[in-house]
């Protein structure tokens, strides 16, 4: 059995199936992202890992042991599994310092090690009342890694922190697995976001588990659109191009960086360009052709909105 395994988890609430049967192993010293639309049963699914919420059915393995629901203990949760919710879930009026002391089952130095990852050395002089909302989350992140868990589970780290704090964020969760060798799994509302951090990432939908793969399998072979539609603008081709270019009819689904346009040609479809959009290191445009709407690439030539394009599969 892996390190981590979930077998057939299904889980209901209220009469509402939150899960349905879905199952995955992840070997120690992983990185996990867990995407999907609002609703789709990522938190409960992350709860249910952590023994957090109760399944319904199937079961969640921990090093080759069933991890308990909360029906199954008097206090829910697993001593070598580390949940960090939304909230923070921090004491007012205590200072910081006090707080990681609560729950430190290590020493100074490791601890100090702990303090420099979650960047939150000049804060443990304050109190929690004091700091801004990434701050309580560095905090909280502080707090449970000083309980030494050998999974850790991230509920949306990066939600409601603005630009600066959730790189500052990021940076942390990227020390956090690198450098203390801890597996993670993480939900994030973006999860584009996710793309340059994780070693897989897997997709719900409506409760079940749709795609799993590696970040580059699911932003360029993604299942189907709601699979691609989570990572970045997609194009679908159907018809007579899919038919010229890939031999099928399709749909096929396209990242605007597979398509680029061009002078107008008799082998390429003809289209009018609607208009470009700088993004700073680089521009997508937007081009009509018939009925369909693309995003590709400028190309090499000039164009203007209005200009008759070609539009055409880059050949890199």
């Amino acid at each position: 059995m892996e390190w981590l395994t979930v077998q057939e988890l299904s889980t209901v609430t209220s009469g509402n199936e939150i899960l349905h049967t879905v199952s995955f192993t992840l070997p120690r010293c992983r990185r996990l992202a867990i995407a999907g639309e609002t609703g789709s049963g990522k938190s409960t699914l992350l709860k249910a890992i952590g023994g957090l919420v109760q399944p319904s059915s199937g079961a969640v393995y921990f090093e080759g042991e069933k991890v308990p629901g909360p029906l199954d203990k008097l206090i829910p949760g697993h001593p070598r599994i580390g949940y960090l919710s939304q909230q923070y879930e921090l004491r007012n009026h205590y200072r910081v310092e006090e707080e990681l002391a609560y729950t430190n089952t290590i020493g100074d130095a490791e601890a100090q090690r702990i303090y420099e990852i979650c960047e939150v050395n000049h804060l443990l002089h304050r109190y929690t009342h004091q700091l801004s909302g990434g701050e309580k989350q560095r905090i909280a992140t502080a707090r449970v890694l000083i309980a030494q868990p050998q999974l850790l589970l991230l509920d949306e780290p990066f939600s409601n922190l603005d630009p600066l704090h959730k790189k500052i964020m990021q940076r942390v969760v990227e020390d956090i697995s690198s450098s203390l060798n801890i597996t993670v799994i993480l939900v994030d509302h973006e999860p584009k976001d996710t793309l340059s951090w994780a070693d897989e990432i897997l997709v719900l939908k409506d409760g079940e588990l749709l795609q799993k793969g590696s970040p580059q399998t699911l932003y360029y072979t993604p299942l189907d659109a709601y699979v691609a539609g989570l990572f970045g603008e997609f194009n679908i081709l159907r018809g007579e191009w899919a038919q010229r270019w890939f031999g099928r009819n399709g749909p096929i689904l396209l990242r605007p960086e597979h398509l680029e346009i061009g002078a107008p040609n008799e082998k390429d479809p003809q289209g009018i360009l609607l208009r470009s959009r700088f993004f700073g290191s680089f521009t997508w445009v937007e081009v009509q052709v018939g009925q369909e709407k693309f995003t590709a690439l400028p190309g090499n030539g000039l164009a203007r909105e209005g200009d008759k394009v070609s539009l055409r599969l880059r050949k890199n």
